[in-house]
């Protein structure tokens, strides 16, 4: 299915205004969702009650307000907030342009991919190669659905990627964490260290090596669970109260004598294990052998 665009907007390149169209760059996996029943099995549903007299209130007779004094608020209609949210601008204004590792991604919020519309596309190639031949990436405002945003506009091989950025006071400070500071670490850690950070490094960040092993482990709990079977926490002995390192060079030296993983499969855990109620646990590998048919999670 093709690509649906969420607005139609300008870029402002100095006096040039360039015509694009917006697109929502990430989508959320699903989550594994758990739904709330009463003891008897039977869902239950959420319900909104007036302070005034306790009555349920529902959906359709919910309007949304400002309150502007103590329990006194004003009304907004639907119509009202939907002209609220479209008076903003929809000129995505650069004010300058920065070395395009000049972010802290810390500062990174949701990133959106910026297109040419009609009669854009050679001043958009026109910028989208300036950037990369500089380096340097674009800083800009941008009023969205009533929020005003910095954001920064880079280029890569494909296209222009708009990024929004958190304001300063939404970001925390780690001074805040009184981190301890202890004397730098001796020549002999420090290249151990460098070593470890050597014998498992990799030129580039490929996506597509990693996969949500958590959500394939609850996943394999729930057919088993629907299979009649009890799930059973398993114990994670690095989380074991107490452990500490008690040589940190020979704990360095370990981990070099070490194999690399794989790095499709990174600290993956293994999935919880499960057992039929009042039988001792079954070998994992049978477990894992016959799992409950997927279609089952599906029925609500």
């Amino acid at each position: 299915m093709a690509a649906r665009s969420i607005a139609s907007l300008s870029l402002g390149f100095g006096l040039v205004s360039i015509p694009v169209k917006l697109y929502s760059a990430t989508e959320s996996s699903s989550a594994v969702r758990f739904n709330l029943l009463s003891k008897d099995g039977s869902r239950v549903k959420q319900q909104y009650i007036s302070e005034k007299d306790q009555s349920v209130v529902p959906r359709s007779e919910m309007v949304k307000g400002y309150e502007f004094e103590k329990d006194r608020y004003v009304i907004f209609a639907p119509e009202e907030l939907k002209a609220l949210e479209e008076g903003g601008s929809h000129l995505i204004d650069i004010v300058s342009f920065i070395p395009e590792k000049a972010v802290d991604p810390i500062y990174f919020d949701k990133a959106y991919f910026l297109a040419p519309d009609k009669r854009g596309g050679k001043p958009y190639n026109l910028l989208k190669a300036a950037m990369q031949e500089s380096g340097r990436c674009a800083l800009a405002r941008w009023a969205w659905k009533s929020k005003q945003y910095v954001v920064q506009v880079r280029a890569n091989d494909d296209g222009l990627v708009l990024q929004q950025l958190l304001f300063a006071d939404e970001v925390r400070s780690q001074k805040d964490l009184d981190i301890e500071q202890l004397p730098p670490p001796s020549a002999a850690e420090l290249k151990l260290a460098l070593q470890l950070i050597d014998q498992i490094s990799a030129d580039e960040y490929d996506p597509t090596l990693f996969e949500d092993e958590e959500k394939k482990r609850i996943l394999a709990a729930i057919d088993a669970k629907i299979a009649g079977e009890e799930v059973v926490a398993v114990e994670h002995p690095e989380d074991a109260p107490g452990a500490q390192v008690i040589d940190l060079t020979e704990m360095l030296r370990a981990s070099l004598g070490r194999t690399a993983k794989p790095a499709a499969k990174p600290g993956a855990r293994q999935p919880a294990a499960v057992q039929s109620k009042g039988a001792k646990r079954a070998p994992r590998a049978a477990k894992e052998a016959e799992p409950a048919p997927a279609r089952a999670r599906m029925k609500k």
